[in-house]
């Protein structure tokens, strides 16, 4: 069989999990990353990136003591569910310093979280290198937890991880309301007689639990990744939390198969730091092309706003300067050319920037070509200037009126708000001002006003 056959038959057999060992890791990691993307999500939200490095180097201390006991007792210290029972007890213990701390004192959660990962993973260290030198036992394979031995992992820590992580799954979601409150509002849960504390500690025991038995796969130090890097990466195509919770499980279980897979393919790359390297992938990719945050789309939004406010600026410019050459203060001015030179003194235009917004308004059929350096209005330009206008001084008389803004100031101000408020707040800031008795036709200038109304004496 040619060397193309051999991979192509290779891959087939990964891909269709034909052996046991490929099954095992496969099934494993995919479950793993399932969980840890879904209480990952949590964490994301609640501020707490660092709390699950924080949980996994408490645990080392953990493993090295329940392997001491355990041999002191006379049973096999590589026992795996002991192990992983007392790095969770460590962990937990961990989390409770970390609470303790921020609780007690005015540090905050990171500097908390800092003092206890490294607290502990210094003590979980000279641990280790005690328990490699007890006669009595042997201790090789321990470093492993620290940056994980996917492919040494059996049937039973598949039938392990697949009970933890369908135990946390459920949990989350039979909780999720619960949740969503402690992620986006604390203050709220507690006003509604929530007991925050408890569903706080709740989610921290997922998080430990999946932390822990993320160990044997992706190691400690790697599986903070495991746990932060989908919900990130999710959190870039939806701003729905269920979207969000389902998106992040999916791409932590597809970091976990491929990730393992490849591992399955090349056996001299660790299958830790290949499902982390994944993980990575998709959270670069979604970073840039993610529907709801992504670089992209965001950078084609402020176009959009950019390109929508200087058109904005230029109709009510040549707006406001064909109702200085009335008398009247309101009302429908004529519809006349202007020349450049008064644009470029009514706005801090520079001339370039000044001709692009002449041809994009050429584009959209707001502005007729006229001779020279004349500039003239269409017919829909005139009318979408005067709607420009009309909006801009309603804001300004409600902030006048309404928020003590100064006349010489609310220029600017009302600029801050008209271009990113939607039609259904100035549908509510006409109906505030028509009950106040305010005629909102074409409302005169706030400035032009202000200079008519002779001082008290």
């Amino acid at each position: 069989m040619s060397e193309s056959g051999t991979l192509l038959a290779d891959v087939l057999q990964v891909l269709l999990l034909q052996t046991h060992n490929t099954r095992t890791v496969v099934l494993s990691t995919a479950l793993l990353g399932m969980a840890s993307g879904l209480v990952g999500s949590f964490l994301l939200l609640r501020k707490r990136s660092l709390m699950g490095d924080a949980l996994s180097h408490a645990s080392l201390p953990g493993i090295a003591i329940a392997f001491l006991l355990m041999v002191k007792l006379g049973g096999n210290g590589k026992f795996l569910p002991g192990l992983l029972a007392g790095g969770t007890l460590t962990g937990l213990l961990g989390v409770g310093w970390v609470m303790a701390i921020r609780k007690k004192s005015k540090i905050k959660d990171d500097t908390a979280m800092g003092i206890v990962l490294s607290v502990f993973y210094g003590l979980g260290v000279a641990m280790l290198q005690m328990v490699s030198s007890v006669p009595e036992a042997s201790a090789a394979g321990l470093e492993s937890f620290i940056l994980g031995k996917t492919a040494s992992m059996v049937t039973q820590d598949l039938v392990l991880i697949a009970g933890v992580a369908s135990l946390t799954i459920l949990f989350s979601l039979l909780l999720l309301k619960e949740f969503t409150l402690l992620c986006f509002d604390e203050t709220f849960m507690h006003s509604l007689g929530w007991p925050v504390q408890r569903v706080d500690t709740i989610l921290l025991i997922l998080v430990t639990a999946v932390t822990v038995i993320g160990l044997q796969a992706v190691g400690l130090i790697l599986i903070i990744a495991f746990l932060i890097t989908p919900a990130a990466a999710a959190r870039f195509w939806t701003n729905t939390l269920s979207h969000m919770l389902l998106l992040a499980a999916l791409i932590g279980a597809l970091s976990g198969w491929l990730g393992s897979s490849i591992s399955a393919l090349y056996p001299n790359l660790p299958a830790g730091a290949l499902i982390v390297l994944v993980a990575a992938g998709v959270f670069l990719f979604s970073m840039f092309f993610g529907g709801a945050r992504g670089v992209l789309r965001r950078g084609w939004l402020h176009i959009r706003l950019r390109r929508r406010v200087g058109r904005q600026h230029l109709l009510r410019a040549v707006f406001e300067l064909l109702e200085a050459r009335g008398e009247a203060l309101a009302g429908w001015p004529p519809n006349e050319p202007v020349k450049l030179e008064e644009l470029l003194a009514k706005r801090s235009w520079s001339h370039g920037r000044l001709k692009q917004l002449l041809r994009q308004a050429r584009r959209e059929d707001h502005i007729e070509r006229a001779p020279g350096s004349w500039v003239q209005l269409s017919e829909s330009g005139f009318a979408e200037a005067a709607r420009h206008t009309r909006n801009h001084r309603l804001w300004e008389m409600y902030l006048i009126t309404h928020a003590d803004v100064a006349t010489q100031h609310v220029d600017r101000d009302a600029d801050l708000v008209e271009h990113v408020l939607g039609v259904e707040l100035v549908r509510k800031l006409e109906q505030k001002l028509t009950e106040e008795g305010v005629a909102l036709n074409l409302p005169a200038s706030p400035h032009l006003i202000s200079k008519t109304v002779e001082p008290a004496s």
